[in-house]
């Protein structure tokens, strides 16, 4: 039988302080990290796929509403300059040879509608499984397929030399600092951007338009195209066409030596 002196009592013994221990501690925090962030997807989510929501914008849905924007702006800006057209008609000071003077500089710019007689160019991009029609051919890459800078320019340049008095790409008129550009398969035109099929229409005399359309060798090239892969050609006569004036901006900005 042992001695209570040397059985000491449990009491008697140390207290045991539990201890947290790094690796505990890291643990825990990566549970907890891992709390934060499921609780905040489910509240971003609310039950939808953030993945592939429709919601999420891409870089096209944000050149279209740009575009769209633009086009907007120029409407605002076409009616603004008709006030101050208008307000600027009540003067009784200038000449009649002045207003002469300034409503021919207006024609000549492109600001001021047009109306006669007009020939339309359509251009289209051929199907996206043609194959080559003429034998000989060798068989279509993407970018036979489609209508390039260079394709809509020979249009533009091809009725300017046949003698048009005024231009119109799509829904917008072509004045002197007007470029046609294409990114891919995309027009941007003065800030705005469109897709095929491409309309530019031309007033002037149809007989020397279509002449001259036939004799360009750039689109002598682009009808090779249009024969072996199905590429959208086609001209169309008007005997009346109205074209709208230019309602964007004119300023010019340009670069000055530094004194």
């Amino acid at each position: 039988m042992s001695n209570s002196a040397d059985s000491p009592d449990q009491d008697a013994r140390p207290a045991r302080h539990f201890r947290w221990r790094p690796v505990r501690l890291l643990t825990a925090a990566v549970f907890a990290l891992a709390g934060l962030i499921f609780v905040t997807s489910f509240n971003t989510a609310k039950g939808t796929n953030i993945r592939t929501d429709a919601s999420m914008l891409r870089l096209s849905d944000l050149i279209q509403e740009r575009s769209n924007k633009n086009g907007e702006l120029e409407e605002s800006n076409g009616t603004l300059r008709d006030k101050v057209e208008s307000l600027a008609g009540r003067d009784k000071g200038a000449s009649q040879a002045e207003k002469a003077k300034l409503k021919a500089l207006e024609k000549a710019a492109g600001t001021q509608r047009l109306k006669g007689q007009a020939v339309t160019v359509t251009l289209t991009d051929a199907p996206p499984d043609a194959t080559a029609k003429i034998p000989g051919y060798p068989e279509p890459q993407p970018n036979d397929l489609v209508i390039h800078q260079q394709d809509l320019q020979a249009v533009v340049n091809a009725l300017w030399l046949g003698g048009a008095k005024g231009i119109r790409v799509m829904d917008q008129r072509l004045i002197s600092t007007s470029a046609v550009r294409c990114v891919g398969n995309t027009l941007i035109l003065q800030g705005r951007v469109y897709s095929p099929p491409y309309k530019v229409t031309a007033v002037g005399d149809p007989g020397k338009l279509k002449k001259a359309l036939t004799a360009s060798s750039a689109i002598q090239n682009y009808m090779l195209y249009v024969n072996a892969y199905g590429l959208g050609w086609k001209v169309d006569d008007h005997k009346a066409m109205t074209l709208p004036g230019y309602s964007g901006t004119v300023d010019l900005h340009y670069a000055e030596p530094v004194e």
